[in-house]
């Protein structure tokens, strides 16, 4: 695919994603399972692109969150275990045995339904049980876990794969107290089911954060999240980290942002002083300015609370926002950027020449975290991957949906 052909575009830089999958494969060691996690469309990176990228270097394999994303990767050919970690409806979980996929396990009716299909099918069924150890989510309460393994045990052809829990609170804290409260109760729940006669169980409790700042959790697998894409999954991670490793502001630069999005200019216009810009005549012009007109808006991912806040990248320099976000378009201000054209490409979130756009400064921008900025982007913007060696101005063959440059 042509980029000079598109209005928006996303560019995942392959180079990037393979530095922060071998960083954390270093960190884990090479006997810990290094799952990548791919829901919510990889974080709004793609999820077949990044799929094939973490195929190629080095995870071993995936998690999605439903039964959907499980199959779209079948059907594009990958062959790795899935873990499923949210609910599949009761009348799809045949679908679930008949692929072979891992499935999380934390409602009872679940578990008999999963029993009557492979005593019928003769098939067996991989489950992950979510132990409850203080988030509050989905998860097997400690008071009902002997009546799980009873169950679990009564049917043959239901495996229990794993154990796992997630942490409630090890990313924004420097303080991990909570966190090795919850492993306390998460390990008494694993002795417990070891002395029922599950003793070849996966256990794992590492998120990105858990993975970066809490070696023990490393165990015998690890749920790779924002982590692979190259963004911290807070400020706190950040400082526990370089505490941790007595690292200075060089940390940073530990992981390397993989998402950049762009947009071509779709109209430039000279606005009279004393003009408004946009709906609800919220930004009037106090000069003669240029005004670019960007084909994105609040329908493609860009938050409308970024309205008369954020800049975006052009020409190599930053270009305010004003007026508000609509559902398709953006308006920036030129007037300083010398040289801007029709097409000039523009950058919204990403890197250009010396200059930078982050997902977690537009995140304070518009009140939220990182991961809410690129997992809403619209999965219908075509993502382009870059190979390390290769350049835009020489596009290589199609895999997919994937275009490799």
């Amino acid at each position: 695919m042509d980029a000079s052909r598109l209005t928006t575009w996303i560019e995942i830089d392959e180079g990037a994603y393979a530095h922060n999958l071998g960083f954390f494969r270093r960190l884990v060691g090479p006997r810990v399972e290094l799952a990548a996690v791919i829901k919510a469309n990889a974080y709004g990176h793609g999820l077949l692109e990044i799929a094939r990228l973490a195929a190629r270097h080095g995870a071993d394999s995936f998690c999605v969150f439903e039964l959907d994303e499980a199959l779209a990767l079948r059907r594009a050919g990958f062959d790795q275990d899935v873990l499923i970690l949210g609910h599949t409806p009761l009348a799809r979980l045949d679908e679930v045995v008949a692929e072979d996929f891992r499935q999380v396990l934390f409602n009872r009716r679940s578990l008999d339904a999963l029993a009557a299909i492979v005593a019928r099918t003769g098939r067996r069924c991989r489950l992950h049980l979510k132990l409850e150890t203080g988030t509050h989510r989905l998860g097997v309460d400690e008071g009902r876990l002997a009546d799980f393994l009873a169950r679990l045990a009564a049917s043959p052809g239901l495996e229990l794969e794993g154990v796992y829990t997630h942490l409630a609170n090890v990313e924004d804290t420097t303080d991990h107290r909570y966190a090795r409260r919850q492993l306390e109760r998460f390990e008494g729940m694993c002795e417990r089911i070891a002395a029922a006669g599950f003793k070849r169980v996966k256990r794992h409790a590492a998120c990105t954060a858990a993975a970066l700042v809490v070696p023990s959790t490393h165990l015998d697998l690890v749920r790779l999240g924002i982590g692979q894409y190259g963004l911290w999954p807070s400020k706190e991670t950040l400082l526990s980290y370089k505490l941790r490793h007595h690292l200075g502001d060089g940390a940073a630069q530990v992981l390397r942002p993989v998402l950049t999005w762009k947009a071509r200019i779709a109209q430039l216009k000279e606005v009279a002083a004393g003009s408004y810009v946009g709906y609800g005549c919220t930004y009037q012009t106090t000069r003669r300015t240029r005004i670019a007109v960007l084909p994105v808006g609040y329908a493609d991912g860009y938050d409308r609370r970024l309205s008369n806040q954020a800049h975006v990248l052009v020409g190599g320099r930053r270009a305010p926002v004003r007026g508000r976000v609509c559902m398709n378009l953006i308006m920036v201000d030129v007037t300083d950027v010398p040289g801007v054209a029709l097409e000039d490409e523009a950058v919204l979130l990403g890197r250009q020449g010396e200059q930078t756009v982050s997902a977690e400064h537009l995140a304070a921008l518009a009140g939220t975290i990182s991961y809410e900025i690129v997992a809403r982007l619209r999965p219908g913007i075509p993502r382009l991957v870059r190979s390390p060696t290769a350049t835009a101005s020489r596009p290589q063959s199609q895999i997919g949906p994937t275009t490799r440059w």
